[in-house]
Parts: structure tokens; C-alpha cells; sequence
């Protein structure tokens, strides 16, 4: 048996760590990775998202909440509630808008999970 083997990620690095990073993985398909790239093709939609974001960290702070991935999951929780009440609909995988244009006229939950995506990203969370 040679080392190469070794090399392989274990099983445990594939699974997500807690039920929180599940929640920011499944947030990130749906919308995180489509709507940060757009983000970043686009600086005015990038300052969109960067307001979401300090908004985001305002309210997480407000609640006594850290940026970890369970505040996060939380607040993404919330959002995905609110959405589902006010009977907006949440992408699948692959089914997000991808031009900027469609992202500056997306719903206000769907830029806000974004803005948790890319916090998320910038944590080093996901």
C-alpha cells in the first residue's frame, strides 16, 4: 500500500461540522455562490450587498449574537421564514439569478442571504 491514499479528505471533512454550516452550505447553493459572484462582476451591486452585510452584523450585534455560523444560521432561519410567510420563494441549487442586473432587482431576503453567504465566506465559516 503506497501513501498515496493519504491524500484523500476524511469522510469527516465532508460532512458539515454542525447543523448550522449544513444551513449556510444549503443557503450558499441556492444563492451565496451565484449572487457573490454577480457581486463582484458589479461594484454597485457589491455595495448592495456589502449594505446587507453590515446590516446583518448591526443586528447580530444588537441580539448579543456572534458572526459565527450559528448566528448566522439564525438569522438566516429568520430571513427563510419571513420569506416563506410572505409566500416568496427561495432558489434551488443552480436556479438563482446570475446576471447582476437580475440580482439588483432580486427580493430583499434574497440579497440578505447573500449578504450571510458572503459574511459566512469572509469568516472562513464555509
Amino acid at each position: 500500500m503506497t501513501n498515496e491514499f493519504l491524500a484523500f479528505a476524511p469522510i469527516s471533512a465532508l460532512v458539515p461540522a454542525s447543523p448550522a454550516t449544513g444551513l449556510l452550505d444549503e443557503m450558499m447553493a441556492r444563492v451565496g455562490v451565484d449572487g457573490i459572484v454577480a457581486a463582484l462582476a458589479d461594484p454597485g451591486l457589491l455595495a448592495l450587498v456589502d449594505q446587507h452585510a453590515a446590516a446583518v452584523r448591526d443586528a447580530l450585534e444588537s441580539a448579543g449574537r456572534d458572526a459565527d455560523a450559528e448566528g448566522l444560521a439564525g438569522y438566516a432561519r429568520a430571513i427563510v421564514a419571513g420569506a416563506r410567510r410572505a409566500s416568496k420563494v427561495l432558489p434551488e441549487p443552480g436556479e438563482a439569478p446570475m446576471a447582476p442586473s437580475e440580482w439588483k432587482a432580486a427580493d430583499w431576503h434574497l440579497l440578505r442571504l447573500v449578504a450571510i453567504c458572503a459574511i459566512a465566506e469572509e469568516n472562513a465559516i464555509l
